[in-house]
């Protein structure tokens, strides 16, 4: 596993963003864990974070693309973030771009997007947190198309959970790249977690003991697919 992939695993716990008990989640499934971008709330987090979607990015997509689209609301500072972590690492300027989840009437940035407007032929990739069911895509992506012809590149998010999606036999990110035609990628994904998080203690304990292997295998009997 590369370096940044541990790194980046290690932050999630140190930020509590990456937590391990009983949630329900958006999809009504009950999860033996959860992902909270919003616990990144540091500068240094952010920049941290930043530095792990930039180099995943750069990894799977290149840095041949004009525009980072961040739907509302926590994808708006991974935008940013990211954006500047690319050209802090990489030397590049890349815009940031953002939807609002409601639209401002009034004032010269007026309208439904925030940063950059959307420009013809731009090559854009969207960076989320995570996506379960593929539910956000189906709101993002009529909302970029609206604005510009745009080519979008790819979306990636922090963490693939390797979960099957809507249609079933296959994951929510395959389901995604089947109905819009784009590549879908992330910094890390569950199995990765699990096979560096198993008795390996990080901040002082241990994160994945045997008892919460078994709840994560159990869950992943149930709705759980292979990566591709």
């Amino acid at each position: 596993m590369e370096a940044y992939k541990r790194e980046f695993i290690e932050l999630m716990i140190e930020c509590d963003a990456l937590r391990f008990g009983d949630f329900l989640l958006k999809s009504g499934r009950r999860s033996p864990f959860f992902l909270n971008t919003g616990a990144y709330v540091t500068g240094g987090q952010l920049k941290r974070l930043g530095q792990y979607y930039a180099k995943a990015i750069r990894e799977r997509f290149g840095l041949e693309f004009d525009v980072l689209f961040g739907p509302a609301y926590k994808g708006i500072p991974l935008a940013v973030t990211t954006a500047t972590a690319l050209h802090d690492l990489y030397g590049i300027e890349v815009r940031w771009c953002a939807n609002r989840k409601e639209t401002k009437d009034h004032g010269a940035d007026a309208g439904e997007l925030l940063g950059s407007a959307l420009r013809d032929k731009d090559r854009v990739i969207i960076v989320e947190d995570v996506t379960t069911s593929g539910r956000s895509i189906e709101e993002t992506q009529p909302i970029i198309a609206a604005a510009a012809d745009v080519e979008i590149r790819g979306l990636i998010v922090s963490l693939d959970r390797m979960e099957v999606g809507r249609e079933g036999g296959i994951s929510a990110q395959r389901e995604i790249e089947k109905r819009y035609g784009f590549p879908v990628t992330s910094i890390v994904d569950m199995n990765e977690v699990i096979a560096y998080l198993s008795n390996r203690e990080v901040c002082g304990r241990i994160i994945i003991d045997e008892e919460r292997r078994r709840a994560l295998e159990a869950y992943y009997l149930e709705y759980g697919c292979a990566k591709r």
